[in-house]
């Protein structure tokens, strides 16, 4: 079994997922620093519409980035996506909030979300291309729900240092500065993962295919 090939591809594909949900945990903290203002209610409106945002992008993104890949290779694609990632979750990561930068700061962590979302649109078809592609005959669906399988891990990580966040800080220090700790718990990742993406091989079954000179 190519079991390194499959963990290189899975953890990045957590690690996305992990940062693309991130945001929907912490709404309440970021909606008091990016969209302050006389009702609660009303910034954290805003805030989840942000997140929401997100998905809008999405089938933009499967449609671009899903060209991109077949036209340059399963493992360009996924470290672009990966790419894309980063820059949006670190961009969200280390912004000052509404106090420091008015209203460029709601306008700036909306345009990260929407990188985001734009990069997510493709990354789960991305990775289960390319595990679909790397497996042996027999064992497509194996390989393939490890692409899942990693989602799920990503949700129950955030999910504990959220409960490790919320047992050792209080309210406010999660308002004012702790939301930020698991976002930049994700951005230290990044430097590894993409290492991990820039070693896949290609697939074979891409590289067999007969293309177009020029294409």
């Amino acid at each position: 079994m190519n079991l390194r090939r499959i963990l290189r591809v899975a953890s990045g594909n957590a690690l996305e997922m992990y940062d693309y949900q991130i945001f929907g945990f912490y709404a309440p903290a970021i909606a008091h620093v990016f969209f302050p203002g006389t009702s609660e209610y009303a910034s954290l409106m805003l805030s989840l519409s942000t997140f929401g945002a997100g998905f809008l992008m999405r089938p933009l993104g499967a449609i671009v980035l899903g060209s991109y890949i077949d036209k340059h290779g399963r493992r360009a694609g996924l470290l672009l996506t990966l790419t894309l990632m980063a820059f949006g979750t670190l961009s969200i990561a280390v912004l000052p909030g509404y106090a420091v930068l008015g209203a460029a700061a709601p306008l700036l962590v909306l345009l990260g979300r929407l990188v985001q979302g734009f990069s997510a649109g493709v990354e789960l078809g991305g990775v289960a291309v390319y595990l679909s592609e790397i497996a042996p005959p027999g064992r497509k669906g194996f390989y393939v729900s490890w692409q899942s399988g990693s989602q799920q891990a990503a949700v129950m990580f955030a999910a504990s240092l959220g409960i490790i966040l919320a047992t050792n800080l209080s309210t406010a220090q999660m308002s004012a500065w702790g939301w930020r700790i698991p976002l930049l718990a994700g951005c230290a990742l990044l430097p590894l993962l993409l290492f991990l993406r820039r070693s896949l091989e290609e697939t074979p079954e891409f590289l067999a295919r007969k293309r177009p000179p020029g294409t």
